[in-house]
């Protein structure tokens, strides 16, 4: 029985956080209404605040959620000792761009409430602090290792995370703005999203090459 009671509410709690991803994701935390993901999630508003007290707790939950899948995206390649460093970093930038192609509106959610809430960034910054640290510590050491060895231009790795989120990010933030100007280029999203993967991926490891 007991076993039964923690299913049906961790089932609970998926469905409603699903719900308050989209609700959040689509109007922005100031649009977003507690009621709409209670109804979305099939449960009532007492039974909302029961599982998430807040809507500012939900809002948090769900950033870290996405900063925990982005993390275990990117560590699973990057982390990896036994690929060489290069195509570590290859992977790594791949993992980027994929889960921001399975989370398209993420960018310019983050994006609008830091600009529309200043007091949001300090949510945002401590998630995405720990996974530049933790990625950073092992990460340049190995970097600048190959480039003693004369496999690649050394490079301080926090320069080189700006270079993949500049690239990989802006291809979604840009993406409804520039579809219509492009033309043909982006007619088919999938083919041209993967021939942007290729070449951000392309882009980042020249200024590594030798």
């Amino acid at each position: 029985m007991k076993n039964s009671n923690n299913t049906e509410r961790q089932n609970k709690e998926h469905e409603i956080l699903a719900a308050a991803e989209q609700e959040f994701l689509s109007k922005g935390f100031d649009g977003a209404r507690t009621t709409s993901i209670a109804q979305a999630a099939g449960v009532t508003h007492a039974m909302l605040h029961y599982y998430f007290r807040t809507k500012e707790q939900l809002f948090e939950r769900i950033v870290d959620d996405k900063f925990a899948q982005m993390s275990h995206s990117m560590f699973a390649i990057l982390g990896d000792p036994s690929l060489p460093v290069v195509e570590r970093l290859r992977g790594g930038i791949a993992a980027h761009f994929d889960f921001i192609a399975e989370n398209p509106q993420l960018p310019r959610f983050m994006i609008n409430e830091i600009v529309s809430r200043p007091e949001r960034y300090e949510v945002l910054y401590k998630r995405a602090s720990a996974i530049i640290d933790n990625l950073y510590k092992g990460l340049q050491g190995e970097i600048d290792s190959a480039a003693e060895r004369g496999e690649i231009e050394r490079i301080d790795v926090r320069m080189l995370f700006i270079s993949i989120m500049s690239l990989n990010v802006f291809t979604f933030v840009a993406y409804p703005f520039m579809e219509p100007l492009m033309g043909e280029l982006m007619a088919d999203r999938d083919r041209f999203l993967a021939e942007r993967k290729a070449e951000n991926i392309e882009t980042i490891m020249r200024r590594l090459k030798r």
